[in-house]
């Protein structure tokens, strides 16, 4: 166990905003975890790709790193065991280096496998859900863990039981994939259209990489926590007269009568691609991402989210929530 006191925030978050965060506990392995006996539940931190500190932070930060990784093959099979300080993006280059089908997709997305599972990850047509099969979660009140299958983890649209009941309630300690030897590209999804059914997973993987580099800045030179807002999920009805307005619009018919929209198309409609509100900015590439381009301020981060979200809804009546988890203490 490791504890550092005074900690500068732009360390903990890819979007920088200054901030002092008091103490930060790291845990490299379950006995650890199981031996440590916080005063007050801590706020659990990955590797700050998802997270901004709008405030400093009293309490205290957990960082659990255990990044082992166990494999069982069986036939055509790959059951994979990955603990939750794992990096996301290794992991993906790891399986598609091994030839097994099922992660290229989420190629570069930054973070740890143990946040993954919090908001179902998912780009290019694949999400976390497809290949995952189970959640170790750690309870502080049994303080034992518990095994959740892929149904009992009640994964939705960057959604999932982690972001909603058991929030606060433990610690995600491992994730279980089952992956396959004979997949086929997904390939259904804007910039993956020019590669054919035959392309191989190291094919997919590459395309991802390029349209993400392309389109999303490298949060170690333009700090930025990649996708800011989720793309709305709206009823078919009001979609129906969306669509009459505006034929160009793009969409993607969901489950139970409902429309997913772009949130980045929308934002870029209210004028807002590339729109700087003192050191923070809407990525000129992609209006979905905001930037932190000049030592910006969390009040003029806060006054951007609220711009963007009140011109969408005023044009099209339509509420943008943030995918990011925005974290300020109130005392």
């Amino acid at each position: 166990m490791q504890q550092l006191l005074a900690q500068d925030a732009r360390h903990y978050s890819t979007f920088r905003l200054a901030a002092t965060l008091a103490k930060v506990t790291v845990l490299s392995s379950l006995a650890e975890l199981q031996h440590y006996q916080p005063q007050q539940l801590p706020l659990l931190l990955g590797e700050g790709s998802n997270s901004i500190f709008l405030s400093d932070w009293p309490g205290e930060i957990l960082r659990y790193v255990a990044a082992g990784r166990q494999l069982e093959v069986s036939g055509d099979q790959l059951h994979l065991h990955v603990e939750a300080g794992h990096n996301w993006h290794q992991l993906v280059s790891w399986s598609v280096g091994q030839g097994w089908w099922g992660l290229e997709n989420l190629a570069l997305i930054p973070g740890s496998v143990g946040a993954a599972p919090v908001q179902n990850i998912g780009a290019y047509g694949a999400e976390l859900a497809d290949t995952c099969s189970y959640v170790d979660f750690f309870h502080w009140q049994s303080r034992q863990v518990q095994r959740l299958t892929a149904a009992e983890c009640r994964f939705g649209y960057r959604d999932s039981i982690f972001k909603q009941q058991l929030a606060g309630k433990g610690v995600i300690v491992a994730v279980g994939f089952c992956l396959k030897r004979n997949g086929s590209p997904k390939l259904n999804y804007n910039g993956l259209d020019h590669l054919t059914a035959q392309a191989s997973l190291l094919d997919v993987m590459n395309a991802v990489i390029a349209v993400r580099r392309k389109k999303l800045p490298d949060p170690a030179i333009l700090p930025n926590c990649g996708s800011f807002f989720k793309n709305p999920v709206i009823p078919a009805a009001l979609f129906q007269q969306l669509y009459q307005q505006y034929p160009a619009m793009p969409h993607y018919p969901q489950p139970q009568q409902q429309v997913k929209l772009a949130a980045a198309w929308l934002i870029e409609q209210v004028g807002l691609k590339g729109y700087q509100l003192g050191g923070v900015a809407c990525y000129q590439q992609q209006p979905l991402v905001l930037v932190n381009q000049n030592n910006g301020t969390a009040a003029e981060l806060l006054q951007l989210i609220t711009l963007i979200q009140q011109a969408v809804f005023a044009r099209f009546g339509v509420q943008l929530e943030p995918e990011v988890r925005l974290l300020r203490h109130h005392d």
